[in-house]
Protein backbone atom coordinates (compact mmCIF):
# COMPACT_ATOMS: atom_id res chain seq x y z
CA UNK A 1 0.00 0.00 0.00
CA UNK A 2 2.46 2.20 0.66
CA UNK A 3 4.15 1.77 -2.23
CA UNK A 4 1.35 2.20 -4.36
CA UNK A 5 0.97 5.35 -2.64
CA UNK A 6 4.07 6.94 -3.00
CA UNK A 7 3.63 5.73 -6.96
CA UNK A 8 0.77 7.82 -7.27
CA UNK A 9 1.97 10.91 -5.42
CA UNK A 10 5.17 10.79 -7.16
CA UNK A 11 3.94 10.72 -10.51
CA UNK A 12 0.70 13.21 -10.10
CA UNK A 13 1.97 15.49 -7.74
CA UNK A 14 5.86 15.53 -7.14
CA UNK A 15 6.52 15.43 -11.10
CA UNK A 16 4.42 18.26 -12.00
CA UNK A 17 5.66 20.55 -9.43
CA UNK A 18 9.27 19.31 -10.36
CA UNK A 19 7.97 19.48 -14.22
CA UNK A 20 7.57 23.27 -13.66
CA UNK A 21 10.46 24.00 -11.99
CA UNK A 22 12.40 22.41 -14.87
CA UNK A 23 10.70 24.29 -17.80
CA UNK A 24 11.62 27.43 -15.35
CA UNK A 25 15.24 26.57 -14.59
CA UNK A 26 16.69 24.60 -17.42
CA UNK A 27 16.63 24.39 -21.05
CA UNK A 28 18.29 21.61 -23.41
CA UNK A 29 20.24 24.57 -25.02
CA UNK A 30 22.20 25.62 -21.63
CA UNK A 31 21.03 23.58 -18.88
CA UNK A 32 20.96 25.56 -15.58
CA UNK A 33 19.65 28.59 -16.47
CA UNK A 34 18.17 31.61 -14.36
CA UNK A 35 17.21 33.47 -17.46
CA UNK A 36 13.30 33.05 -17.39
CA UNK A 37 13.23 33.49 -13.71
CA UNK A 38 15.81 36.59 -13.83
CA UNK A 39 13.34 38.00 -16.18
CA UNK A 40 10.57 37.62 -14.14
CA UNK A 41 11.95 40.04 -11.17
CA UNK A 42 13.06 42.35 -14.26
CA UNK A 43 10.01 42.90 -16.30
CA UNK A 44 7.80 45.26 -14.69
CA UNK A 45 4.64 43.78 -15.24
CA UNK A 46 5.59 40.61 -14.17
CA UNK A 47 6.97 41.92 -10.68
CA UNK A 48 3.91 44.12 -10.86
CA UNK A 49 1.93 41.15 -10.64
CA UNK A 50 4.01 39.43 -8.04
CA UNK A 51 4.38 41.77 -6.18
CA UNK A 52 0.39 42.54 -5.93
CA UNK A 53 -0.42 38.79 -5.43
CA UNK A 54 2.50 38.89 -2.03
CA UNK A 55 0.52 42.08 -1.08
CA UNK A 56 -3.21 40.62 -1.08
CA UNK A 57 -1.24 37.41 0.83
CA UNK A 58 -0.02 39.57 3.20
CA UNK A 59 -3.06 41.99 3.72
CA UNK A 60 -5.71 39.30 3.71
CA UNK A 61 -4.00 37.35 6.01
CA UNK A 62 -3.93 40.78 8.36
CA UNK A 63 -7.37 41.01 7.60
CA UNK A 64 -8.66 37.93 8.78
CA UNK A 65 -6.10 37.98 11.88
CA UNK A 66 -8.21 40.92 13.02
CA UNK A 67 -11.08 39.44 12.65
CA UNK A 68 -10.27 36.12 14.03
CA UNK A 69 -8.69 37.21 17.48
CA UNK A 70 -10.66 39.12 18.88
CA UNK A 71 -13.49 36.44 18.73
CA UNK A 72 -11.02 33.78 19.48
CA UNK A 73 -9.75 35.29 22.50
CA UNK A 74 -13.43 36.44 23.35
CA UNK A 75 -14.29 33.09 23.64
CA UNK A 76 -11.66 31.62 25.02
CA UNK A 77 -11.75 33.54 28.16
CA UNK A 78 -15.67 34.71 28.92
CA UNK A 79 -19.19 32.75 29.34
CA UNK A 80 -22.21 34.91 27.00
CA UNK A 81 -25.23 34.73 26.23
CA UNK A 82 -25.59 32.84 23.35
CA UNK A 83 -22.10 31.67 23.38
CA UNK A 84 -22.39 28.13 21.71
CA UNK A 85 -24.24 29.40 18.72
CA UNK A 86 -22.91 32.67 18.07
CA UNK A 87 -19.52 30.50 18.09
CA UNK A 88 -21.13 28.15 15.17
CA UNK A 89 -22.48 31.42 13.23
CA UNK A 90 -19.27 32.61 12.67
CA UNK A 91 -18.11 29.75 10.63
CA UNK A 92 -20.93 30.14 7.92
CA UNK A 93 -18.24 31.84 5.38
CA UNK A 94 -16.83 28.44 4.91
CA UNK A 95 -20.46 27.55 3.14
CA UNK A 96 -19.14 30.20 0.44
CA UNK A 97 -16.16 29.99 -1.67
CA UNK A 98 -14.51 33.57 -2.20
CA UNK A 99 -15.15 33.33 -5.94
CA UNK A 100 -18.86 32.73 -5.93
CA UNK A 101 -19.38 35.77 -2.85
CA UNK A 102 -16.74 38.09 -5.38
CA UNK A 103 -20.37 38.11 -7.68
CA UNK A 104 -22.54 39.43 -4.95
CA UNK A 105 -19.94 41.99 -3.72
CA UNK A 106 -20.03 43.44 -7.31
CA UNK A 107 -23.54 43.85 -7.24
CA UNK A 108 -23.15 45.55 -3.87
CA UNK A 109 -20.38 47.64 -4.56
CA UNK A 110 -20.58 48.63 -8.65
CA UNK A 111 -21.64 52.12 -9.48
CA UNK A 112 -24.68 51.46 -9.49
CA UNK A 113 -24.71 49.25 -6.95
CA UNK A 114 -26.84 49.21 -3.16
CA UNK A 115 -23.87 50.77 -1.71
CA UNK A 116 -24.01 53.59 -3.76
CA UNK A 117 -27.87 54.04 -3.46
CA UNK A 118 -27.58 53.91 0.05
CA UNK A 119 -25.02 56.55 0.34
CA UNK A 120 -27.42 58.80 -2.35
CA UNK A 121 -30.50 57.87 -0.54
CA UNK A 122 -28.92 59.50 3.08
CA UNK A 123 -27.67 62.58 0.91
CA UNK A 124 -23.79 61.64 1.50
CA UNK A 125 -23.54 60.64 -2.19
CA UNK A 126 -24.60 62.45 -5.54
CA UNK A 127 -26.35 60.45 -7.74
CA UNK A 128 -24.46 62.58 -10.89
CA UNK A 129 -21.02 61.27 -9.45
CA UNK A 130 -21.26 58.31 -7.89
CA UNK A 131 -18.03 56.27 -6.42
CA UNK A 132 -16.58 53.17 -8.14
CA UNK A 133 -15.72 51.18 -5.23
CA UNK A 134 -14.06 48.74 -7.25
CA UNK A 135 -12.68 50.30 -10.40
CA UNK A 136 -10.54 52.46 -7.55
CA UNK A 137 -10.36 50.00 -4.80
CA UNK A 138 -10.06 46.58 -6.70
CA UNK A 139 -7.15 45.45 -4.55
CA UNK A 140 -9.05 46.41 -1.13
CA UNK A 141 -12.25 44.32 -2.46
CA UNK A 142 -10.60 41.44 -2.80
CA UNK A 143 -8.82 41.70 0.31
CA UNK A 144 -12.05 41.80 2.10
CA UNK A 145 -13.67 38.98 0.38
CA UNK A 146 -10.43 37.40 0.83
CA UNK A 147 -10.85 38.39 4.94
CA UNK A 148 -14.67 37.04 5.18
CA UNK A 149 -14.21 33.95 3.52
CA UNK A 150 -10.97 32.82 5.42
CA UNK A 151 -10.89 34.39 8.84
CA UNK A 152 -12.50 31.08 10.21
CA UNK A 153 -9.54 29.00 9.34
CA UNK A 154 -7.29 31.53 11.39
CA UNK A 155 -10.53 31.51 14.24
CA UNK A 156 -9.78 27.78 14.97
CA UNK A 157 -6.66 27.59 14.89
CA UNK A 158 -6.13 30.69 17.75
CA UNK A 159 -8.90 29.05 19.48
CA UNK A 160 -7.67 25.49 19.19
CA UNK A 161 -4.06 27.32 20.54
CA UNK A 162 -5.72 28.69 23.42
CA UNK A 163 -7.48 26.11 24.53
CA UNK A 164 -4.27 24.20 24.89
CA UNK A 165 -2.28 26.76 27.01
CA UNK A 166 -1.84 25.92 30.56
CA UNK A 167 -4.30 29.13 32.46
CA UNK A 168 -1.64 28.87 35.25
CA UNK A 169 0.47 30.62 33.13
CA UNK A 170 -1.58 34.00 33.15
CA UNK A 171 -2.69 33.37 36.63
CA UNK A 172 1.03 33.67 38.00
CA UNK A 173 1.66 37.13 35.57
CA UNK A 174 -1.61 38.44 37.23
CA UNK A 175 -0.55 37.65 40.55
CA UNK A 176 2.77 39.61 40.05
CA UNK A 177 0.89 42.68 38.79
CA UNK A 178 0.46 42.63 34.76
CA UNK A 179 -2.60 43.79 33.64
CA UNK A 180 -5.16 42.72 31.10
CA UNK A 181 -3.27 44.01 28.34
CA UNK A 182 0.20 43.41 29.36
CA UNK A 183 -0.66 39.38 29.76
CA UNK A 184 -2.49 39.33 26.45
CA UNK A 185 1.12 40.85 24.89
CA UNK A 186 3.87 39.15 26.92
CA UNK A 187 2.13 35.63 27.52
CA UNK A 188 -0.97 35.05 25.41
CA UNK A 189 -0.02 36.48 22.17
CA UNK A 190 3.37 34.69 22.09
CA UNK A 191 2.08 31.12 23.39
CA UNK A 192 -0.35 31.19 20.74
CA UNK A 193 2.24 32.35 17.98
CA UNK A 194 2.06 28.40 16.27
CA UNK A 195 -1.35 28.16 16.09
CA UNK A 196 -1.50 31.69 14.28
CA UNK A 197 0.89 30.40 12.36
CA UNK A 198 -0.30 27.61 10.76
CA UNK A 199 -3.64 29.19 10.29
CA UNK A 200 -2.17 32.17 9.01
CA UNK A 201 -0.12 29.86 6.20
CA UNK A 202 -2.91 28.14 4.78
CA UNK A 203 -4.98 31.54 4.81
CA UNK A 204 -1.87 33.67 3.02
CA UNK A 205 -0.95 30.84 0.60
CA UNK A 206 -4.69 30.72 -0.36
CA UNK A 207 -4.99 34.47 -1.10
CA UNK A 208 -1.48 34.35 -2.65
CA UNK A 209 -2.70 31.76 -5.11
CA UNK A 210 -6.72 32.72 -5.48
CA UNK A 211 -7.37 32.89 -8.80
CA UNK A 212 -11.42 33.20 -8.86
CA UNK A 213 -11.96 36.67 -6.87
CA UNK A 214 -9.03 39.03 -8.93
CA UNK A 215 -10.86 37.42 -12.41
CA UNK A 216 -14.85 38.41 -10.88
CA UNK A 217 -13.21 41.33 -9.58
CA UNK A 218 -11.43 42.40 -13.13
CA UNK A 219 -7.92 42.64 -11.44
CA UNK A 220 -5.63 41.42 -13.82
CA UNK A 221 -2.12 42.56 -12.48
CA UNK A 222 -1.72 40.20 -9.95
CA UNK A 223 0.17 36.58 -10.91
CA UNK A 224 -2.40 34.10 -11.03
CA UNK A 225 -4.41 35.94 -13.53
CA UNK A 226 -1.09 36.23 -15.34
CA UNK A 227 -0.69 32.79 -15.26
CA UNK A 228 -4.22 31.87 -16.32
CA UNK A 229 -3.60 34.40 -19.16
CA UNK A 230 -0.50 32.88 -20.05
CA UNK A 231 -2.07 29.13 -20.81
CA UNK A 232 -2.93 30.04 -23.91
CA UNK A 233 0.87 29.91 -25.20
CA UNK A 234 2.26 27.27 -22.82
CA UNK A 235 4.21 25.66 -25.95
CA UNK A 236 6.59 29.02 -26.65
CA UNK A 237 6.48 31.16 -23.77
CA UNK A 238 8.42 30.11 -21.02
CA UNK A 239 7.52 32.98 -18.57
CA UNK A 240 4.31 31.52 -17.22
CA UNK A 241 6.55 28.30 -16.16
CA UNK A 242 8.76 30.71 -13.98
CA UNK A 243 6.12 32.93 -12.85
CA UNK A 244 4.18 29.77 -11.75
CA UNK A 245 7.60 28.56 -10.32
CA UNK A 246 8.15 31.53 -8.30
CA UNK A 247 5.42 31.58 -6.27
CA UNK A 248 5.69 27.66 -5.32
CA UNK A 249 8.52 28.68 -4.27
CA UNK A 250 7.12 31.53 -2.03
CA UNK A 251 4.25 28.86 -0.64
CA UNK A 252 6.71 25.81 -0.11
CA UNK A 253 8.92 28.70 1.75
CA UNK A 254 5.66 30.17 4.12
CA UNK A 255 4.65 26.47 4.98
CA UNK A 256 8.33 25.03 5.34
CA UNK A 257 8.44 28.42 8.25
CA UNK A 258 4.79 27.99 9.91
CA UNK A 259 6.04 24.04 10.46
CA UNK A 260 9.45 25.18 11.72
CA UNK A 261 7.37 27.51 14.39
CA UNK A 262 4.89 24.50 14.87
CA UNK A 263 7.53 22.30 15.65
CA UNK A 264 8.99 24.60 18.48
CA UNK A 265 9.08 23.31 22.09
CA UNK A 266 5.60 22.75 24.32
CA UNK A 267 6.54 25.71 27.02
CA UNK A 268 3.38 26.96 28.45
CA UNK A 269 1.38 24.22 27.17
CA UNK A 270 -0.51 21.51 29.89
CA UNK A 271 -3.21 19.28 29.92
CA UNK A 272 -6.17 21.67 31.69
CA UNK A 273 -6.95 20.65 35.42
CA UNK A 274 -9.97 18.57 35.30
CA UNK A 275 -13.48 20.29 36.49
CA UNK A 276 -11.20 24.01 36.40
CA UNK A 277 -12.40 26.22 33.70
CA UNK A 278 -11.00 29.34 32.73
CA UNK A 279 -14.05 31.12 31.22
CA UNK A 280 -15.34 34.08 33.23
CA UNK A 281 -18.91 34.50 33.44
CA UNK A 282 -19.88 37.49 32.34
CA UNK A 283 -23.50 39.45 33.11
CA UNK A 284 -25.28 42.77 32.21
CA UNK A 285 -24.08 44.93 29.22
CA UNK A 286 -20.49 43.12 29.02
CA UNK A 287 -21.71 39.87 28.14
CA UNK A 288 -23.85 41.29 25.39
CA UNK A 289 -21.27 42.90 24.24
CA UNK A 290 -19.48 40.02 23.91
CA UNK A 291 -22.23 38.81 22.11
CA UNK A 292 -22.79 41.71 19.60
CA UNK A 293 -19.08 41.30 18.54
CA UNK A 294 -19.97 38.14 17.07
CA UNK A 295 -22.97 39.09 15.70
CA UNK A 296 -21.35 42.40 14.15
CA UNK A 297 -18.93 40.32 12.53
CA UNK A 298 -21.06 37.53 11.58
CA UNK A 299 -23.81 40.16 9.68
CA UNK A 300 -20.23 41.66 7.75
CA UNK A 301 -19.32 37.84 6.78
CA UNK A 302 -22.90 37.54 5.09
CA UNK A 303 -22.68 40.24 3.15
CA UNK A 304 -21.17 38.09 0.19
CA UNK A 305 -23.86 35.70 1.27
CA UNK A 306 -26.85 38.04 1.28
CA UNK A 307 -25.70 39.70 -2.48
CA UNK A 308 -25.55 36.32 -4.23
CA UNK A 309 -28.68 35.44 -2.67
CA UNK A 310 -30.60 38.72 -4.04
CA UNK A 311 -29.23 38.68 -7.03
CA UNK A 312 -30.45 35.58 -8.12
CA UNK A 313 -34.03 36.28 -6.86
CA UNK A 314 -33.62 40.29 -9.34
CA UNK A 315 -35.81 40.71 -11.61
CA UNK A 316 -34.25 44.55 -11.65
CA UNK A 317 -31.60 45.44 -9.49
CA UNK A 318 -30.14 48.70 -10.59
CA UNK A 319 -29.30 51.58 -8.37
CA UNK A 320 -31.46 50.83 -5.41
CA UNK A 321 -30.48 49.58 -2.45
CA UNK A 322 -32.78 46.31 -2.96
CA UNK A 323 -33.46 45.05 -5.82
CA UNK A 324 -37.10 46.19 -7.34
CA UNK A 325 -38.60 42.85 -7.82
CA UNK A 326 -38.08 39.50 -6.73
CA UNK A 327 -38.29 36.31 -9.31
CA UNK A 328 -37.64 33.13 -8.96
CA UNK A 329 -37.22 33.21 -12.75
CA UNK A 330 -33.68 33.46 -12.64
CA UNK A 331 -33.53 29.54 -11.12
CA UNK A 332 -36.19 28.65 -13.55
CA UNK A 333 -33.88 29.90 -16.69
CA UNK A 334 -30.58 28.46 -15.21
CA UNK A 335 -32.00 24.99 -14.95
CA UNK A 336 -32.41 25.35 -18.71
CA UNK A 337 -29.28 26.76 -19.71
CA UNK A 338 -27.27 25.02 -21.82
CA UNK A 339 -24.16 25.06 -19.42
CA UNK A 340 -26.16 24.87 -15.86
CA UNK A 341 -27.41 21.33 -15.96
CA UNK A 342 -24.42 19.58 -17.77
CA UNK A 343 -22.19 21.42 -15.58
CA UNK A 344 -23.78 20.15 -12.75
CA UNK A 345 -24.02 16.53 -14.12
CA UNK A 346 -20.12 16.99 -14.57
CA UNK A 347 -19.31 18.28 -11.52
CA UNK A 348 -20.80 15.31 -10.16
CA UNK A 349 -18.75 12.91 -11.72
CA UNK A 350 -15.43 14.47 -11.58
CA UNK A 351 -16.52 14.69 -7.64
CA UNK A 352 -17.44 11.71 -7.68
CA UNK A 353 -14.68 9.31 -8.77
CA UNK A 354 -11.98 11.69 -7.46
CA UNK A 355 -13.67 10.83 -3.87
CA UNK A 356 -13.74 7.49 -4.71
CA UNK A 357 -9.78 7.12 -5.22
CA UNK A 358 -9.62 9.66 -2.18
CA UNK A 359 -11.29 6.82 0.07
CA UNK A 360 -9.44 4.06 -0.90
CA UNK A 361 -6.23 6.13 -0.81
CA UNK A 362 -6.76 7.76 2.37
CA UNK A 363 -8.37 4.37 4.03
CA UNK A 364 -4.58 2.51 2.69
CA UNK A 365 -2.81 5.57 4.36
CA UNK A 366 -3.89 5.96 7.51
CA UNK A 367 -3.96 2.27 8.10
CA UNK A 368 -0.12 2.14 7.21
CA UNK A 369 -0.31 5.17 9.57
CA UNK A 370 -1.43 4.23 12.37
CA UNK A 371 -1.56 0.43 12.74
CA UNK A 372 1.95 -0.26 11.19
CA UNK A 373 4.79 0.03 12.39
CA UNK A 374 7.26 0.38 8.93
CA UNK A 375 9.90 2.59 8.75
CA UNK A 376 8.81 6.15 6.94
CA UNK A 377 5.34 6.21 7.59
CA UNK A 378 5.64 9.16 9.10
CA UNK A 379 7.08 10.54 6.24
CA UNK A 380 3.96 9.26 4.29
CA UNK A 381 1.88 10.80 6.35
CA UNK A 382 3.52 14.25 5.74
CA UNK A 383 3.62 13.40 1.98
CA UNK A 384 -0.06 13.05 1.87
CA UNK A 385 -0.35 16.75 3.75
CA UNK A 386 1.71 17.92 1.13
CA UNK A 387 -1.11 19.33 -0.94
CA UNK A 388 -2.08 21.74 1.78
CA UNK A 389 0.71 23.89 0.88
CA UNK A 390 1.45 23.58 -2.92
CA UNK A 391 -1.65 26.28 -4.49
CA UNK A 392 -3.59 24.31 -6.71
CA UNK A 393 -2.76 26.71 -9.30
CA UNK A 394 0.74 25.44 -9.57
CA UNK A 395 -0.80 21.54 -9.95
CA UNK A 396 -3.45 22.61 -12.35
CA UNK A 397 -0.73 24.40 -14.63
CA UNK A 398 1.70 21.40 -14.14
CA UNK A 399 -1.58 18.69 -15.40
CA UNK A 400 -2.16 21.76 -18.05
CA UNK A 401 1.25 21.53 -19.57
CA UNK A 402 1.98 17.85 -19.33
CA UNK A 403 -1.25 17.15 -21.03
CA UNK A 404 -0.10 19.04 -24.12
CA UNK A 405 0.59 16.72 -27.62
CA UNK A 406 3.95 15.33 -27.37
CA UNK A 407 3.88 15.59 -23.45
CA UNK A 408 3.90 12.73 -20.67
CA UNK A 409 0.05 13.15 -19.72
CA UNK A 410 -1.26 13.69 -23.13
CA UNK A 411 -2.87 10.22 -22.97
CA UNK A 412 -4.93 11.21 -19.76
CA UNK A 413 -6.82 13.65 -22.42
CA UNK A 414 -6.37 12.19 -25.92
CA UNK A 415 -6.85 13.42 -29.28
CA UNK A 416 -10.13 15.18 -28.46
CA UNK A 417 -9.08 16.64 -25.36
CA UNK A 418 -11.28 15.65 -22.60
CA UNK A 419 -10.13 16.42 -19.32
CA UNK A 420 -12.13 14.19 -17.26
CA UNK A 421 -9.28 12.26 -15.49
CA UNK A 422 -6.85 15.01 -15.52
CA UNK A 423 -9.85 16.68 -13.39
CA UNK A 424 -10.55 13.27 -11.50
CA UNK A 425 -6.80 13.53 -10.47
CA UNK A 426 -6.24 16.83 -9.71
CA UNK A 427 -9.31 17.12 -7.39
CA UNK A 428 -8.48 13.39 -5.49
CA UNK A 429 -4.84 14.60 -5.27
CA UNK A 430 -6.16 18.60 -3.48
CA UNK A 431 -8.82 16.91 -1.44
CA UNK A 432 -7.35 13.62 0.00
CA UNK A 433 -5.90 14.73 3.28
CA UNK A 434 -9.52 15.41 4.24
CA UNK A 435 -10.03 11.25 4.07
CA UNK A 436 -6.98 10.40 5.27
CA UNK A 437 -7.10 12.69 8.68
CA UNK A 438 -10.52 11.31 9.06
CA UNK A 439 -9.46 8.25 8.96
CA UNK A 440 -6.44 8.57 11.26
CA UNK A 441 -8.79 10.36 13.82
CA UNK A 442 -10.74 7.00 13.71
CA UNK A 443 -8.53 4.00 14.04
CA UNK A 444 -6.66 6.33 16.72
CA UNK A 445 -10.23 6.30 18.59
CA UNK A 446 -10.90 2.37 17.91
CA UNK A 447 -10.34 -0.37 20.04
CA UNK A 448 -7.32 -2.13 18.74
CA UNK A 449 -7.92 -5.18 20.66
CA UNK A 450 -11.07 -6.24 18.53
CA UNK A 451 -8.51 -6.46 15.55
CA UNK A 452 -6.40 -8.06 17.65
CA UNK A 453 -8.86 -10.62 18.46
CA UNK A 454 -10.01 -10.95 14.52
CA UNK A 455 -6.37 -11.63 13.53
CA UNK A 456 -6.03 -14.48 16.57
CA UNK A 457 -9.17 -16.49 15.36
CA UNK A 458 -7.99 -16.79 12.37
CA UNK A 459 -8.58 -13.38 10.31
CA UNK A 460 -6.49 -12.22 7.98
CA UNK A 461 -5.02 -8.41 7.51
CA UNK A 462 -7.89 -7.59 4.92
CA UNK A 463 -10.91 -9.46 6.47
CA UNK A 464 -9.91 -8.26 9.23
CA UNK A 465 -10.11 -4.85 7.73
CA UNK A 466 -13.57 -5.39 6.01
CA UNK A 467 -15.29 -7.08 8.84
CA UNK A 468 -13.80 -4.88 11.89
CA UNK A 469 -12.26 -1.75 11.52
CA UNK A 470 -14.17 -0.19 8.50
CA UNK A 471 -17.25 -0.65 10.04
CA UNK A 472 -15.57 1.34 13.34
CA UNK A 473 -14.67 3.94 11.46
CA UNK A 474 -17.18 4.32 8.66
CA UNK A 475 -18.74 7.93 9.94
CA UNK A 476 -15.43 8.99 9.93
CA UNK A 477 -14.50 8.05 6.68
CA UNK A 478 -18.15 9.48 5.27
CA UNK A 479 -17.43 12.42 7.09
CA UNK A 480 -14.09 12.85 5.23
CA UNK A 481 -15.43 11.84 2.29
CA UNK A 482 -18.08 14.49 2.52
CA UNK A 483 -15.89 17.10 3.15
CA UNK A 484 -13.53 15.71 -0.08
CA UNK A 485 -16.64 15.30 -2.50
CA UNK A 486 -18.06 18.70 -1.53
CA UNK A 487 -14.77 20.94 -1.87
CA UNK A 488 -13.79 19.20 -5.12
CA UNK A 489 -17.65 20.16 -6.58
CA UNK A 490 -16.55 23.52 -5.95
CA UNK A 491 -13.19 23.67 -6.58
CA UNK A 492 -11.86 26.83 -8.54
CA UNK A 493 -8.06 26.65 -10.06
CA UNK A 494 -8.24 22.94 -11.33
CA UNK A 495 -11.76 23.56 -12.91
CA UNK A 496 -10.96 27.07 -14.60
CA UNK A 497 -7.29 25.97 -16.14
CA UNK A 498 -8.41 22.62 -16.93
CA UNK A 499 -11.48 22.43 -18.40
CA UNK A 500 -11.16 24.19 -22.08
CA UNK A 501 -14.10 23.29 -23.73
CA UNK A 502 -17.66 23.98 -22.73
CA UNK A 503 -19.23 20.09 -22.71
CA UNK A 504 -16.49 19.74 -20.22
CA UNK A 505 -17.16 22.52 -17.84
CA UNK A 506 -17.50 22.01 -13.69
CA UNK A 507 -19.98 24.40 -12.19
CA UNK A 508 -17.44 26.99 -10.79
CA UNK A 509 -16.54 27.14 -14.44
CA UNK A 510 -19.95 27.62 -15.47
CA UNK A 511 -20.50 30.22 -12.97
CA UNK A 512 -17.02 32.10 -14.59
CA UNK A 513 -18.56 31.83 -17.99
CA UNK A 514 -22.18 32.92 -17.01
CA UNK A 515 -20.28 36.16 -15.71
CA UNK A 516 -19.41 37.32 -19.35
CA UNK A 517 -22.59 36.70 -20.51
CA UNK A 518 -24.73 39.52 -21.67
CA UNK A 519 -28.54 40.13 -20.14
CA UNK A 520 -28.91 37.92 -17.09
CA UNK A 521 -25.39 36.08 -16.87
CA UNK A 522 -24.84 37.65 -13.49
CA UNK A 523 -28.16 36.34 -12.03
CA UNK A 524 -27.95 33.31 -13.39
CA UNK A 525 -24.46 32.79 -12.45
CA UNK A 526 -25.46 34.05 -8.77
CA UNK A 527 -28.32 31.35 -8.96
CA UNK A 528 -26.10 28.68 -9.62
CA UNK A 529 -23.81 30.45 -6.97
CA UNK A 530 -26.79 30.40 -4.80
CA UNK A 531 -26.87 25.94 -5.16
CA UNK A 532 -23.35 25.69 -4.72
CA UNK A 533 -23.74 27.44 -1.27
CA UNK A 534 -26.73 25.47 0.16
CA UNK A 535 -24.66 22.12 -0.90
CA UNK A 536 -21.94 22.98 0.43
CA UNK A 537 -23.40 23.84 3.84
CA UNK A 538 -25.11 20.62 3.75
CA UNK A 539 -22.03 18.88 3.61
CA UNK A 540 -20.21 20.29 6.18
CA UNK A 541 -22.90 20.33 8.59
CA UNK A 542 -23.41 16.45 7.51
CA UNK A 543 -19.33 15.98 7.84
CA UNK A 544 -19.41 17.67 11.69
CA UNK A 545 -22.43 15.31 12.46
CA UNK A 546 -20.94 12.26 11.16
CA UNK A 547 -17.30 12.69 11.94
CA UNK A 548 -16.50 16.37 13.68
CA UNK A 549 -17.88 14.88 17.37
CA UNK A 550 -14.95 12.12 17.14
CA UNK A 551 -12.18 14.92 17.27
CA UNK A 552 -9.42 15.25 14.94
CA UNK A 553 -11.65 15.42 11.58
CA UNK A 554 -10.63 18.90 11.12
CA UNK A 555 -7.08 18.61 11.98
CA UNK A 556 -5.13 19.20 9.17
Amino acid sequence: MTALVVAFFSVFFIYPAVMVLGEAFWTEETGLTFTFVGEIFSNPLYLEGLWNAFALGICSTLASLALAFPLALVSHRYLFPGKSILGALVLIPLVLPPFVGAVGVKQILGVQGSLNAFLIDLGIMSAQAPYDWLGESRFLGIVIMNALHLYPILYMNVAAALSHLDPAMEEAAENLGAGPWKRLWRITLPLCTPGIFAGGAIVFIWSFTELGVPLVFDYTRVAPVQVFDGIKDLGNNPFPYALVAVMLLVSSTVFLISKKLLGKSNLGKAPRPKGRSSEKPLAGWKGWACSALFVFVFLIASIPHLGVIFSSLAGDWYATVLPERFTLDNYEEALGHPLVVPSIQNSLVYAGLATLVDIILGVAIAWVVVRSNIKGRGVLDALVMLPLAVPGLVLAFGYLALSQEGRAFHFLVGDLGNPIILLVIAYAVRRLPYVVRAAVAGLEQSNIQLEEAARSLGAGPIRTLKRISLPLIGANVVAGAILAFAFAMLEVSDSLILAQQREHFPITKAIYALLGTLGNGHELAAALGVWAMVFLGISIVGAVLLGGKKGGLFKL
